[in-house]
């Protein structure tokens, strides 16, 4: 078992156990009747022409989760049939991202082309069956051919070759003579079926590329209808879970199981995951990433795991939510809110707190003295009385939120400004008493104040109080930082569908011109050393997360989200 994975027992203890499903019940009917001898054994099966999204994480979770629950087994099968899309880098990227969010297939890592030379075979069976033929209609005629949903397809010319032919011109295919396009390897099913897929569909095509794993040794490819079945059958799979697109495929792949007379994994078919406002075509992320519109796949505005993953959300948080959205026969959307509920959730529990100042205005009070260093007691984390105290050192120059403080305060705000007292949080209660404006511009560059040396700890002895609380950071003692401040990727839009995949619109004019703000901070010194991708709350900011290209020279930290909890409110009121 991989030692970056967390074993499958730890991944279930942690989390509470989930309602049932209508997959879950299929299981345990099958169970009961001693379907497939008792076993439970699923695939995760991603193609490697890209990085994995969030949308993914639904379908390892339920892949893995369902294995873990009754005692099966779940494999991590990359169905790699198209060379041109397909790259090193993706595979160990999925691999790494199905390991993050806690799961290990242990030793059963496959790929589809570990099966290429069998299916050849099963191909040739198909041929001598009568059952498949060579084709020499180019695509587009193919297309042509294959009718409307109100008509019948017309058979290919090229249909009743004989068997001899057809066993000749594949291997001839197999050999490389043939150019691109030029001919197909189609099954022979019924051309007025209602359902496309059956119209004879394709089976191999001619690909003079180099293929990631087997080089140049083929150059023609399976499609992945042929492809899928067959290698959950090699497998021994025996609950085939996918995506709600794939139900119309579900005929074509009972067709082929059946013909070759293999064993016959049952395919499922879920709802996929989609989330308001955000694209999870990895078509699409794919031309984010070409045209430059973000700084690479785990770019932490991208919802690739690698860029969630960067950006701060914990897998312990994915996966809860997994569980919560459950799954259903119908597609639809969720909020995104829901998932910053998720992971709110969890980073308050585990998130160590920190003072840091992301817009940073300079405070000075007068009256305490200026050789002075104080250690203020600072809580790590009130929901975790286990995780102690700190030191937080303090001087007479601090910095605190440039919001936090109003020359001129509207109604109701009761922040630091001229006259008013507010609590240094762990520390003392100060009160502004003028302010020091740059001549220039007339905007306040320096408050200063005068505090209460009797509150020390943000504690008045005469019982007075005070109605706001406030961070701070030590000037001479705080660390620069740079903030990288991510809001949403995509402007809201009120068009959208559950079939993002054939929306023609384009979808870049929704890009949000301000989904990074850098801001230049500073923060208390116990984070200098901190590993890549510890995360932090700022405390009253949100929570962050160390950024990978982080170092104690120059420290950078994602935020990860906000405070604010809208999902939560939501909840609350409608209880």
């Amino acid at each position: 078992m991989s030692t970056n994975a967390v074993d499958a027992g730890s991944v279930s203890k942690q989390e509470p156990p989930r309602p049932s499903n209508f997959i879950r019940d299929i299981i345990l009917d099958d169970l009961k009747t001693g379907k497939y001898g008792g076993r439970v054994h699923t695939r995760f099966p991603p193609e490697p022409n890209g990085y994995l999204h969030i949308g993914h994480a639904k379908s390892i979770c339920l892949n893995f989760g369902l294995a873990q629950e009754f005692g099966g087994k779940c494999n991590l099968r990359f169905d790699d049939t198209n060379p041109c899309k397909e790259e090193t880098e993706y595979v160990e990227s999925i691999m790494e991202d199905v390991r993050w969010l806690g799961f290990d297939w242990e030793d059963r890592l496959f790929y589809a082309s570990d099966y290429f030379d069998q299916l050849y075979e099963w191909a040739i069976q198909l041929i001598k069956a009568g059952k498949a033929y060579v084709c020499d209609l180019t695509a587009e005629q193919i297309r042509q051919y294959r009718g409307t949903p109100t008509e019948p397809g017309k058979e290919s010319p090229y249909r009743n070759r004989s068997v001899e032919e057809n066993l000749d011109l594949f291997e001839r295919m197999r050999k490389g003579e043939f150019p691109d396009g030029s001919r197909t390897l189609r099954s022979k099913i019924d051309m007025a079926s209602p359902n496309f897929n059956m119209r004879d569909p394709v089976m191999y095509r001619i690909l003079h590329a180099d293929h990631h794993r087997t080089g140049s040794k083929w150059c023609i490819y399976p499609m992945y209808d042929f492809t899928h079945g067959e290698s959950d059958s090699i497998e021994g799979i025996t609950h085939s879970i996918c995506t709600l697109e794939f139900e119309d495929h579900r005929p074509l792949y009972d067709w082929y199981v059946e013909q070759l007379g293999i064993h016959h994994p049952q395919q499922i078919e879920f709802d996929r995951l989609n989330l308001t406002n955000t694209v999870l075509s990895k078509r699409k992320l794919l031309q984010l990433v070409e045209q430059g519109h973000v700084a690479g796949w785990d770019d932490p505005r991208m919802p690739t795991l690698s860029g969630i993953r960067r950006r701060g959300y914990s897998p312990e948080a994915i996966r809860n939510f997994c569980g919560r959205i459950g799954v259903s026969k119908t597609n639809g959307i969720i909020e995104y809110s829901l998932l910053e509920h998720c992971l709110r959730e969890d980073l308050n529990l585990r998130s160590a707190r920190v003072m840091a100042v992301v817009d940073p205005i300079r405070v000075v009070i007068e009256n305490y003295p200026d050789d002075l260093v104080e250690e203020m007691d600072a809580v790590n984390n009130p929901e975790d009385p286990a995780a102690g105290t700190r030191k937080a050192p303090f001087s007479k120059v601090i910095y605190i939120e440039r919001e936090d403080f109003r020359e001129n305060p509207p109604k109701q705000y009761y922040r630091l400004s001229p006259g008013r007292e507010v609590r240094l949080r762990y520390a003392y209660l100060i009160t502004c008493t003028s302010v020091v404006k740059d001549p220039a511009t007339g905007e306040v560059v320096e408050v200063r104040c005068t505090y209460d040396p009797a509150t020390r700890g943000g504690n008045a002895p005469d019982g007075r109080k005070v109605k706001s609380t406030i961070h701070w950071v030590s000037a001479a003692h705080g660390l620069d930082f740079e903030a990288r401040l991510y809001n949403e990727l995509f402007l809201p839009d009120d068009k959208a569908t559950e079939d993002e995949e054939n929306d023609t619109r384009d979808f870049t004019a929704r890009l949000n011109p301000n989904s990074l703000e850098v801001k230049q901070g500073k923060i208390e010194p116990s984070v200098q050393t901190a590993a890549p991708l510890t995360r932090y709350q700022f405390e009253r900011v949100g929570y962050f997360c160390v950024d990978k290209d982080s170092t104690p020279e120059k420290l950078i930290f994602n935020r990860t989200v906000g405070l604010k909890d809208t999902w939560a409110k939501l909840e609350k009121k409608s209880g």
